[in-house]
Order: structure tokens, then C-alpha cells, then sequence
């Protein structure tokens, strides 16, 4: 199956809503001013932020009016193309090898799980890859990130627990440059942003990366939990603010109809969406795209 048909179905709950809504709100007899407020309404309700769908109702509205539009199939296609304009605010990810990726994000947004599937992802798409366990504080966790690392048939450097993260990625960058690996995955501890002396430690692992590694491209994601909506913004501004995020993989994105908040996100943060979780099995992760979104929340 592929990713536009696996986007689909992860989409549903999110198209349902939105889509359903917009087939009423386009069945109406004529296209007023009582149209716009109502797409409005829609808009929010799909947790598009305020802002970002009043900036896009606006766009549309002056629009239509200037080119006294009336005809409800183009003011969709032009809807589509509002969606997309907000989504374009953020470039499309590129990865470039070597590559060091180092996923961090708050606990319980599926981190572990999605490096085994991004893994597994660029090991299909010819990388070597290999993973460093630099989360050593949760119990257990380099022993699950070992069995995500069997399933995806890569490397793992782990250490015990309670080491020094940046020890683990420092031992990491020399097993990586030494056997010369497309792509080091480095796991981190799941933080809240608040806690200031763990963001200080993402900020010292950085560092490492930067300082033994400086030929890598190095990319800082954060995995986000899409059943959070709107406020994973928040999220994004504080870790992106402290060490800077250069994609987001979003988990979790069949178990919600919040989908709409990639649209904020892209728009109002400028931080593109590079991976995407479409289910539940290893293979279940696909490069963003950002036409089969649109198609995707608001149907065919």
C-alpha cells in the first residue's frame, strides 16, 4: 500500500469531521458572508489555530469577492490551495548523508517507536543506520530501543543505566565515523519542557554532535503526539527555542481528528512536518507529503 493510500486511512478521523462539515456548509445555495464565518467555525473545529484559519478565511473571502466568484467547486480548489500556502511556510525536509538525527520530544509521544520505524524506513531506502540509547535514565528503555533496533536489522550503541547521555553519543559518533554508517539515530530521555536542567543536557549533547562530527548534517526532530492538536505548538516554540528543531515526526496521527493543527504548525512556527506515523506495524512511516495531506482531510 502507499504512503497516499496509508495517509488516507490515517486521516480518516480527521476527514470525517472536516469533510462532513464542508460538504453541508458547500451544499448551501449561495456563497455569502454568512459562508465565510461558517468556514471559519469549521476551520477552528478541525483545531486549525485562531489565527491561522482566520488568515486563511481572509485570503479567500478578499479574494473571491475581488473575482466575484460564485462558483462552489473552484472556491474549494482555491481552499485547497489556502491549506497548502500555510503548509509551504515550512521548506519540504531533505535528508543528507551522513546524517546524525537526534529525536527528542516530551514522554509518552511514541519516540522509542518511531526511531525503530525511521530506521527501518532508511534502511529500505539503502542506508546503514545505526542507533545510540542516549535515553539512561528510563528503566528499560536501551532494552526496548534493542528490540525496535532487532526488528529494523540495525546497530544499537547502548550503555548502562544512568550513564552520561553524551558519553553514549560520543561512543556512538566514533563507531558511526569509524565504520562509516549513512545515518546515526540518537534516542534521548522524554522531558518536559520545563525542566530546565534537562533541555541544558539536549543542549550538551548537541555539542558533542557538533564538535566530534562536524562533516554529519545534523538534524534535531521532535516527535509529536498528533492527538494533542494545538497544543503541541507550545512544545515545538520551547524545544526549538533551546536547541532548535529542524523537522517534526508526528505519531499517532490515525487515533485523532486534530489533524488539522499540522496547518497551524507549519504556517505559524515555519517547522516542517519530515515524517509521518500512518499505523502501527514497522513500516508504518513515510516522508511527509504535503498535496496528499490536503487531499487527505478534506476527501477526494
Amino acid at each position: 500500500m502507499g504512503f497516499f493510500s496509508k495517509l488516507f486511512s490515517a486521516l480518516k478521523k480527521t476527514k470525517d469531521g472536516l469533510a462532513e462539515k464542508l460538504r453541508g456548509l458547500f451544499s448551501r445555495d449561495k456563497i455569502g458572508e454568512d459562508f465565510y464565518d461558517d468556514l471559519l467555525d469549521i476551520l477552528i473545529s478541525s483545531d486549525i489555530s485562531v489565527s491561522t484559519a482566520d488568515e486563511i478565511v481572509e485570503n479567500l473571502r478578499d479574494r473571491m469577492i475581488s473575482e466575484r466568484v460564485k462558483d462552489k467547486n473552484y472556491v474549494l480548489s482555491e481552499l485547497k490551495e489556502e491549506l497548502k500556502a500555510c503548509l509551504d511556510m515550512a521548506d519540504d525536509f531533505e535528508l543528507e548523508t551522513p546524517a546524525v538525527i537526534m529525536v527528542i520530544g516530551v514522554n509518552g509521544v511514541g519516540k522509542t517507536t518511531s526511531i525503530g520505524k525511521l530506521a527501518r524506513y532508511l534502511t529500505d531506502n539503502k542506508k546503514s543506520v545505526t542507533i545510540a540509547a542516549a535515553d539512561t535514565f528510563r528503566a528499560a528503555a536501551s532494552d526496548q530501543l534493542e528490540i525496535w533496533a532487532d526488528r529494523a536489522k540495525v546497530r544499537i550503541v547502548k550503555s548502562s543505566e544512568g550513564s552520561d547521555p553524551s558519553a553514549v553519543v560520543f561512543d556512538a559518533i566514533s563507531s558511526v565515523k569509524a565504520k562509516g554508517t549513512d545515518v546515526l539515530i540518537i534516542d534521548t530521555a522524554g522531558r518536559l519542557h520545563t525542566k530546565s536542567n534537562l533541555m541544558e543536557e539536549l543542549k550538551k549533547m548537541s555539542r558533542v554532535v557538533e564538535r566530534e562530527y562536524p562533516n554529519a548534517n545534523f538534524y534535531k526532530f521532535i516527535a509529536l503526539d498528533a492527538t494533542t492538536g494545538q497544543n503541541a505548538l507550545s512544545q515545538v516554540e520551547v524545544f526549538d527555542e533551546a536547541v532548535g528543531i529542524d523537522g517534526i515526526i508526528l505519531t499517532k496521527l490515525d487515533g485523532t481528528a486534530k489533524g488539522g493543527f499540522v496547518i497551524s504548525l507549519c504556517n505559524e512556527l515555519q517547522v516542517p512536518v519530515a515524517f509521518v506515523g500512518t499505523g502501527e506495524k514497522l513500516d508504518d512511516i513515510e516522508l511527509f507529503d504535503k498535496d496528499s495531506f490536503i487531499e487527505g482531510i478534506l476527501g477526494e
